[in-house]
């Protein structure tokens, strides 16, 4: 049945499955590139509690995504195993979102933790219930192995623009420079309109992926009768499918990777506000950049994909990337940038960032089909199919890193003591080295170690048609034993 959904499978479907990554990329975007800042700058946490709360909230959420993994694998309703959470998810992450960015009137300060810290919990574990099954339907809407890649650009190319897109929309519409607010990055009534508007996209975008995949339901692959389910049991199973040694490898991939990815997200603005000295606008600008960026990853990663096969692909086009990003960075520390203020400085930073992104995202959506082919690999050692699972792992594997590098981010802010509320131009040139140092060096390491792991994934394209075709054996054979 699967295999017939696959072949049926077209451009709509890719992008209504597509679609449901863009309240992943504005949810992620607002917590990662905006949060800190609005807390810590402008409300007044520490940027270390921030931090903290960030960290803390990741690892509560962490939990729940093996528990909705496994729960939507053996889930059995009319609307199949994904889909009842997809929609059950939608007004509580909404609501929630909304919360995040309006406090308590009359809180400020270190008194706003508390209540940091529950939103953040709540928006994330609700959340989870929609992304770990609607990315685990790659899996089910496809076995073929390259248009699981196709599949899986659509998901990052929506996700990337749709996050962009409310985020430079946010720049140059709503944290604008007023009589009040001397800096835009400090317009405490533009963070607030930004949540409502996101909270519109997020929801918008979650109902296009379930009602645009909902067809494919009668499709979809169906939990084996597996009789009574316990606590030992569940425990056992999720052992037994995270045991394999590729999933390991993309695990210890994805931990560095999104350390890292929480590292540059979380200082991304105090780089481009303080040490470049750039506008909201000219902020704005790079963010828009990244719709370039996306278009060329959606050709780049089928192709790589295609002629150097998955694994290679990611570890060639990842080295490339890791090793641009931060270079501008390391230049200025060595004096050979150009001075900040000048034309010249940023368009080469907007052509560093056109590029540089485009290989991330590449890499990135090449990663994640890696883990949809483990899926047949596991179902022939267990006989079951552990979508959720897999893709949980990945999903608690990013929040524990992502959590991990807003710690190691808030660190690098202690260690450069930038003041609340001083202004572009302002900042001491030591803090600015200390930033700068922190930010560059300590990408390189993280980006480094994800690369090595990747060495560890063992499943080739030759191996993936071998899996498919010995499970279509077992099938027939079970097929005949029914028969008779």
């Amino acid at each position: 049945m699967a295999e017939a959904a696959a072949r049926k499978a077209g451009i709509w479907t890719k992008i209504a499955y597509g679609s449901g990554a863009a309240a992943n990329g504005i949810r992620n975007n607002g917590f990662e590139y905006f949060l800190l800042f609005y807390y810590s700058q402008v409300l007044g946490v520490d940027s270390a509690l921030v931090g903290a709360t960030l960290m803390i909230a990741l690892f509560v959420d962490g939990i729940s995504d093996p528990i909705v993994g496994y729960w939507s694998d053996n889930l059995k309703t009319r609307w199949g195993r994904r889909h009842p959470f997809m929609y059950l998810a939608i007004i509580p992450v909404a609501f929630a979102y909304v919360m995040a960015w309006n406090p308590p009137e009359g809180v400020t300060g270190n008194a706003l933790f508390p209540y940091l810290l529950m939103i953040t919990i709540v928006v994330r574990v609700c959340y989870t219930f929609y992304e770990v099954p609607s990315s685990a339907l790659v899996a089910e809407l496809t076995d073929d192995y390259d248009e699981r890649t196709s599949f899986l650009s659509f998901r990052y190319v929506f996700g990337w623009t749709g996050g962009v897109a409310i985020a430079a929309y946010t720049l140059t519409f709503l944290l604008v420079e007023t009589e009040t607010y001397g800096s835009g990055f400090l317009n405490v009534e533009g963070y607030r309109t930004y949540g409502n508007i996101a909270a519109i996209a997020i929801v918008i975008s979650m109902l296009l992926c379930a009602l645009g995949t909902h067809r494919h339901i009668p499709n979809l692959r169906k939990p084996p009768d597996a009789g009574k389910i316990t606590l030992g049991r569940v425990f056992r199973e999720i052992g037994e499918s995270l045991s394999s040694k590729s999933f390991q490898g993309l695990f210890m991939a994805a931990l560095f990777g999104f350390m890292a990815a929480g590292v540059a997200a979380s200082l991304n603005y105090y780089i481009n506000g303080f040490y470049w000295e750039f506008t909201t606008a000219q902020t704005g600008l790079l963010t828009v950049s990244v719709f370039l960026s996306a278009a060329i990853a959606l050709v780049l990663a089928p192709l790589a994909s295609k002629r150097l096969g998955k694994k290679r692909g990611a570890i060639i086009v990842g080295a490339i990337a890791f090793s641009v990003a931060p270079m501008p960075v390391i230049l200025r520390l060595f004096g050979l940038m150009p001075p900040n203020g000048s034309e010249l400085l940023f368009n080469v930073i907007l052509c560093v960032t056109v590029i540089d992104v485009a290989l991330i995202i590449a890499y990135q959506i090449i990663s994640a089909s890696m883990i949809a082919d483990i899926v047949e690999e596991n179902e022939l050692k267990t006989g079951r199919r552990s979508e959720g699972i897999y893709f949980a792992g990945i999903s608690f594997m990013r929040k524990l890193a992502r959590g991990s590098g807003l710690f190691l981010a808030s660190i690098v802010l202690a260690a450069a003591e930038l003041s609340r509320n001083i202004q572009p131009g302002e900042v001491p040139q030591g803090t600015l080295q200390m930033l700068g140092a922190g930010y560059a060096f300590g990408l390189l390491a993280l980006w480094a170690s994800a690369i090595a792991f990747l060495f560890r994934y063992q499943i080739s394209r030759e191996d993936h048609e071998a899996n498919l075709a010995a499970l279509q054996r077992s099938r027939e054979g079970a097929d005949v034993i029914e028969q008779k």
